[in-house]
């Protein structure tokens, strides 16, 4: 192997199975493996999130998993921080790291870095997210479209919270978001080895709804119903919670909320998998190809 460190970046979306891959990878490999999931960080959000159990947790050395409550902020640029301090202590022994997850602005973070954007009032922010809600995201849109036309046309603009932080930015500065990408950022210390992750649309849907029905038998509905006083938090606002809060509001039915759950989860499975055609150019591979995923890892850091 040569001395030159990587990144095995290992990403798809959600319910194709990068988790169990990992873990398999890390057998070979034997490294650690970092969770990049916006998600799975949190203590009290584990069946809703596919979270790793705690034995998988500790056989594949994952970090950045269950660490923290949904009462604490955490955000992209903290991950940056606790993740390149995780490859650092990696490389100084072993000239491989992996970081798996469907969180793609955490991966991108940790790959290209941040950059320094100014900070913003909380009223400001809370005033566009108003907007979003008596109006709707199209509205939001098409300020985004007149105001900076670049973001605009480079960022998920289905993405309420994209949206939001380039209206907040360039409302609080006068300049447009786009001005504040210029910049350029250090180079990372590693190579980025890049896998994606995909399946036939039929069979990645099939996949998400027997894990939404795995959820349900494991105790999802139990696990939604213990965090109800903290429903408000952004942590929250996640699919598999809202919906079981509708239904403990008696709102809907059960079998209702759990078909919504499927519903939404494919949906974010699309966004996903637009995101990464749109931003990811990794090497892509199906998900049960773990001998090819191994073989073309194995070409390029020269074992």
């Amino acid at each position: 192997m040569s001395s030159t460190k990587y990144l095995i970046v290992l990403t798809g979306p959600t319910g194709i199975g990068k988790t169990e891959l990992s873990l398999k990878l890390n057998d070979k490999y034997n490294t650690s493996i970092i969770s990049a999931d916006s998600r799975q960080v949190y203590k009290e959000m584990a069946i809703g999130t596919a979270k790793p159990t705690p034995d998988e947790i500790k056989i594949g050395n994952i970090k950045l998993v269950d660490f923290i409550s949904v009462t604490e902020d955490y955000n992209a640029g903290q991950f940056e921080k606790d993740a390149l301090k995780i490859i650092q202590q990696n490389h100084s022994q072993k000239n491989v790291s992996i970081i798996c997850g469907g969180t793609g602005f955490y991966i991108k973070a940790v790959c290209e870095g941040l950059h320094d954007f100014p900070d913003v009032p909380a009223e400001l922010v809370s005033k566009i997210e108003l907007e979003l809600k008596e109006s709707g995201i199209e509205v939001l849109q098409r300020r985004l479209q007149a105001t900076d036309p670049v973001t605009y046309k480079n960022i998920d603009i289905q993405n309420a919270h994209r949206l939001i932080r380039a209206l907040s930015i360039t409302d609080h500065t006068g300049r447009p978001f786009s001005e504040f990408k210029n910049e350029e950022l250090d180079p990372r210390p590693f190579k980025v080895l890049n896998i994606v992750l995909e399946e036939e649309r039929d069979i990645l849907y099939k996949k998400i709804e027997n894990r939404v029905d795995n959820m349900i038998n494991s105790g999802l509905i139990d696990e939604v119903e213990s965090l109800i006083t903290h429903r408000d938090l952004k942590s929250l606002n996640s699919v598999g919670y809202s919906e079981v809060f509708q239904y403990l509001d008696g709102n809907i039915s059960r079998d209702f909320c759990i078909d919504e759950i499927k519903k939404n989860s494919r949906r974010y499975a699309k966004r996903q998998l637009t995101w990464l055609r749109k931003y990811n150019d990794g090497k892509r591979f199906s998900s049960s190809d773990i001998e090819g995923i191994s073989n073309y890892i194995d070409f390029n850091i020269g074992v």
